[in-house]
């Protein structure tokens, strides 16, 4: 094929003898070169994955690139447990793949989401061949963004994952019987299309009746809930000292697992290992220049990054540095972020930004928002709580059935309902970045043994238009009726209210079916079906001053 010599399906015994498959894409000049491998369940094949870096191009640039079938998907054999064996199997294939013809030993690994966590998990497992990762959009903790967040389950991305990789699973199940898989594929295909008017809906959240139904494994949640030590099998967090490689981080302000990717990368550079962070305004599946509602400039796209670049090239660059020491290294600070409301990139020393100051914002009595405390008297706000009519999710850091997009949407339709307490801020008198982690402390009480609480930032335009930005999640139980303090993770963003905009929180306790809905009754989600009405109070007086936590960063000195 002109530039490459391409081998298919080859075979890679792992060391339980299952036997694993990959394309093995060649320079035809003389090597020896490194290799660049991709694991991946989505089959080898997958143009997605194709085009992440493009293996004729790496082939051109003088690397070997191995794309392979993860245990039990598309050509490799064994069977189909999501998750489970990538720390196994990524050592040994790291370990196979530095042993193949041509190869000169070095290995490095990129791909994105589950490609991602195999790096991790591989680079965890210690190959000595292994010498760099480019995890992009990936997690750190899996009950922070994958399996759940808050004690919440992340249901949204759950259900319709798990779902949507059973093709190939009734594949290899019912490959001698065709009536069989037909029968299977359309059950399977009404569930995935059923998703946002009823699927979501269905109960017990924490034993899905829909993965029974199809007979596809869950993503690992189910597992995880039953046997807490199965996440341990993609945790990234806690592994950070057994990872001696660099590491090129990349991810998105509204993506699922933006907060695993920039732990991963604070944790390994408290570790003193080499790692790189690139952040732009892209969700999980698109990184793209428009998300959700907004446009973000052509100089956001991964195709034109600050009009320089793009986001291949960036990949590609590093692997040189790191596999090819005959190319120049790289120059430039180690993090580089998109900041909205601006829409600029931006190149910083570290994250988190040390400039950043903690400022708090109070919620105040007739929903407002202020750098004020509150006084004593302030009454506190009530809403019902319905867990058979939820706040319906609308945009934010999600990965969910297209019925569901990502990013920055409108939210007005959402302030209006009466479950919903808005809090917003006068107009600014001049632009406010807010850059870093965000929480919010809330004092509150429920008449329920168990309920949620959900927390909502958003950037309200001169055309009153609220779009939010970031949001969390906490699920508490304890004595019902009694004020209890809670703190929610709203995770980070980098981001301008510009001048005349105004910040505005919103307080709820569902945002379904991205998580699952919280039935108020205390029953464990494996088993809980019947629901009850909480009412909710949520106080703001100067003994319990409920507020949110915003990074604010100083504005520069123009002295400077």
């Amino acid at each position: 094929m002109g530039d490459a010599l391409i081998d298919f399906d080859v075979p890679a015994a792992m060391r339980d003898g299952t036997v694993l498959r990959a394309d093995v894409f060649r320079p035809t000049r003389d090597g020896p070169w490194p290799v660049l491998l991709v694991r991946s369940p989505y089959g080898k094949r997958d143009p997605h994955i194709l085009r992440i870096l493009d293996p004729l191009a790496a082939v051109r640039r003088g690397y070997m690139v191995v794309i392979q079938d993860t245990r039990g998907r598309a050509g490799s054999d064994g069977d189909w447990e999501p998750l489970t064996n990538e720390r196994a199997d990524g050592h040994d294939t790291v370990r196979w793949a530095a042993a193949l013809p041509g190869s000169n030993g070095l290995v490095g690994m990129y791909g994105p989401s589950y490609l991602g966590n195999a790096q991790w998990m591989a680079a965890v497992g210690g190959p000595p061949e292994l010498r760099a990762i480019v995890p992009a959009f990936t997690w750190s903790e899996p009950f922070d963004g994958l399996f759940g967040r808050g004690g919440a389950i992340e249901l949204g991305l759950s259900a319709s994952w798990s779902l949507s990789q059973g093709p190939d699973l009734l594949n290899r199940r019912w490959k001698a019987s065709p009536a069989d898989l037909d029968r299977e594929l359309t059950a399977l295909v009404s569930e995935i299309d059923a998703l946002a008017e009823t699927t979501y809906w269905e109960l017990p959240s924490g034993a899905f009746p829909a993965f029974e139904r199809a007979g596809v494994p869950d993503l690992g949640y189910q597992r995880a809930l039953a046997d807490p030590d199965a996440a341990a099998a993609c945790r990234v967090a806690g592994g950070y000292d057994r990872v001696d490689v660099p590491v090129f981080n990349v991810g998105g302000w509204f993506d699922v697992f933006l907060q695993g990717t920039l732990d991963n990368h604070v944790a390994m550079s408290a570790a003193g290992r080499p790692t790189t962070l690139l952040v732009g305004p892209w969700s999980h599946q698109q990184q793209s220049s428009r998300q959700g509602e907004v446009g973000f400039g052509t100089a956001a796209d991964e195709g034109s990054i600050d009009l320089r670049t793009s986001l291949g090239d960036l990949r590609i660059d590093w692997l040189d540095r790191w596999l090819r020491p005959d190319r120049p290294a790289p120059v430039g600070k180690p993090v580089r972020i998109f900041v909205t409301g601006v829409n600029r990139w931006r190149d910083e020393d570290a994250w988190p930004l040390a400039r950043s100051v903690d400022t708090p914002l109070y919620l105040r009595e007739d929903g407002g928002l202020s750098s004020e405390a509150p006084g004593a008297d302030e009454r506190p706000d009530t809403y019902r709580y319905d867990p058979a009519d939820p706040v319906v999710t609308l945009g934010g850091t999600l990965l969910m059935s297209g019925e569901f997009p990502p990013g920055p949407h409108d939210q007005r339709r959402v302030e209006e309902r009466p479950d919903v307490l808005v809090y917003t801020g006068e107009p600014l008198d001049a632009d406010l970045e807010v850059t870093g982690r965000v929480r919010v402390s809330l004092t509150a009480a429920s008449t329920a043994p168990s309920t949620d609480w959900v927390a909502r930032l958003c950037d309200v335009g001169v055309d009153s238009v609220s779009r939010n930005l970031t949001d969390g999640i906490v699920r508490v139980s304890g004595p019902a009726g009694e004020p209890a303090d809670h703190e929610i993770d709203l995770w980070s963003i980098g981001h301008v209210f510009l001048k005349g905009h105004r910040i505005r929180v919103q307080i709820t306790s569902s945002n379904f079916p991205r998580w699952d809905r919280n039935l108020n009754t205390g029953e464990p989600a494996e088993r809980a079906t019947a629901m009850r009405v909480a009412d909710q109070t949520v106080f703001h007086d100067a003994a319990r001053p409920s507020r949110i936590i915003l990074p604010v960063v100083p504005p520069e000195d123009p002295a400077r």
